[in-house]
């Protein structure tokens, strides 16, 4: 820090990493207690020699500087005073003939950091310091091993600990979609001592939270899950009712992706583009915004905090919200390719699927959202907590229920009626037969609805097909009615997508036809 920017920093009240101090004679004895915030923090500025009142700061100087600079130092580095010792950057500067100090104090690699007793740990919140609460402390405590947990053996488990079905989905994942990826070729145990799942005839930390039977998971973390919620407003209390749609408890982690990544999808929209051949694809950065976001919940999560990581959908915003900080500021993040994950082998089962970004936080792929929406991404950590916002398209959305259909997917018809009214009759294609009512597409047991004869060079069929397919490469075992859900489109519907799929050889079946999986050929 220069003298400019000490000067602009005298001027700018938003900031949570500079505190000043009179200090003109002495130490102040609230020092102590920024040195502690600082140090559990990113990091921070103390200046001596400047007086603050109300949002005016005057430069007061300090009169024996030397004296205060050999007084602060010596007592940080001691480790007299405090738990650790601290080795902060000293700097010196002459405003109008005035000695100003400043003195950069480090974050801590090892915290909680305290003066005198335990009680005295502090933390920064907005521009002031804080006493932490236990639950913070205890969070401080579990950053000392961050990055460690996840590879450490889980005693009482063995490899028959895994859900024989995640783990069977997750191999067969690997081998459709990353085909020339070398660990397809080994056997189960090489397999999982390679990518730490199991080890010493044990399951590791993560091996267990991505693929562990629920009942041996919840032996080690109680009340494990990923909290999900669409919350009809722009707070829980405008919220009526509480919330329209929640999240079922699954087996694992690798259960969990799948199933809310299938349901966070419908907030991207994914705009249909058609080549110069007549070939359509689709633009999925804003989805893919989505899944980096909910990846990196997944595998930087604090599994061992009472917190739950969980999503909330507002009609502005969602917010993915995981227990644990980021090891680093988040400025550091964004301006460098830093890859500190804090549970490692969970981060790497997902990176050798291509589920995440390889390298660093994700950032840039997340961001894509604010390029593509014209909306903002916010990065916020606490001590305990970090918390990734996305702003939805145009302030609001229409929220699904737990009745009605999702509807955000939908290409446009000819005509929408209102969904509250349901004597409205739906105007149809000329080539569509038409239905004296249109039967509840949530209704298993309805009769099924013959598919309208289509030309192949029908757009809206072409949208429909290609977000089958891209439903099909995402979960290869969904199912039909499933993707009549997520599409908002009758089950009838998808019988005759996926029958013309099937004949123009884009897709197959293989297995049972209740435990297969769906297969996309890529040409």
């Amino acid at each position: 820090m220069n003298k400019e920017a000490l000067i602009q920093r005298l001027t700018d009240i938003e900031w949570d990493d500079f505190e000043v101090k009179k200090a003109s004679h002495e130490l102040p004895k609230n020092v102590w207690e920024t040195v502690s915030a600082f140090s559990n923090a990113a990091g921070g500025w103390i200046v001596f020699g400047v007086h603050q009142q109300g949002k005016k700061y005057e430069v007061v100087g300090v009169e024996h500087p030397e004296k205060i600079e050999q007084d602060f130092t010596t007592t940080l580095r001691s480790k007299q005073k405090f738990n650790l010792v601290i080795m902060p950057e000293c700097r010196k500067y002459i405003i109008d003939g005035m000695t100003v100090l400043a003195f950069y104090i480090p974050s801590a690699d090892k915290k909680p950091v305290y003066f005198n007793a335990l009680q005295n740990t502090f933390i920064r919140t907005a521009s002031g310091d804080q006493r932490a609460t236990e639950h913070e402390i205890n969070a401080l405590y579990r950053d000392q091993s961050f990055g460690s947990m996840s590879a450490k053996t889980v005693d009482g488990t063995t490899p028959d600990s895994l859900n024989p079905s995640s783990y069977k989905n997750f191999r067969g994942y690997l081998k459709r979609m990353v085909p020339e990826l070398s660990y397809n070729a080994l056997d189960d145990e090489t397999f999982n001592r390679k990518l730490q799942i199991v080890k010493e005839g044990k399951l590791t930390y993560g091996g267990l939270l991505m693929f562990g039977r629920n009942e041996e998971i919840q032996d080690s973390f109680p009340d494990f899950r990923v909290d999900y919620l669409e919350i009809p407003a722009l707070s829980y209390a405008d919220a009526e009712p509480r919330y329209t749609y929640r999240i079922q408890e699954q087996e694992n982690l690798w259960e969990y992706y799948f199933v809310l990544f299938q349901r966070i999808r419908i907030y991207a929209d994914n705009p249909l583009y058609i080549g110069d051949m007549g070939i359509g694809r689709e633009d999925t950065k804003q989805q893919d915004a989505l899944r980096e976001a909910l990846v990196n919940l997944l595998m930087h999560t604090d599994f061992f905090s009472p917190m739950k990581p969980r999503i909330r959908v507002f009609t502005n915003r969602i917010e993915f919200e995981n227990p644990g900080a980021l090891p680093r500021p988040v400025k550091e993040l964004l301006n460098e390719d830093v890859t500190i994950p804090r549970n490692p082998v969970i981060a790497k089962l997902f990176r050798v699927a291509n589920l995440c970004e390889n390298a660093g936080y994700g950032f840039d792929k997340m961001l894509a959202w604010k390029a593509e929406t014209q909306q903002e991404v916010t990065f916020d950590t606490w001590v305990d907590k970090t918390k990734v916002t996305f702003m939805l398209k145009d302030g609001k959305v229409v929220m699904p229920d737990s009745v009605k259909e999702p509807q955000e997917n939908n290409l446009k018809t000819t005509q929408k009626q209102p969904e509250n009214n349901p004597k409205a009759t739906q105007k149809q294609p000329k080539n569509h037969k038409k239905t004296t009512r249109k039967q509840p597409e949530n209704d298993l047991k309805t009769t099924r609805k013959q598919p309208e004869k289509e030309s192949k060079n029908d757009l809206p069929n072409l949208g429909i097909q290609l977000k089958i397919i891209n439903l099909l490469e995402s979960a290869p075992d969904i199912s039909r009615p499933l993707i009549a859900k997520q599409l908002s489109i009758s089950i009838g519907s998808v019988r005759h997508h996926i029958e013309k799929l099937k004949e123009d050889g884009k897709i197959r079946h293989e297995g049972s036809s209740k435990g297969g999986i769906w297969v996309v050929i890529k040409e």
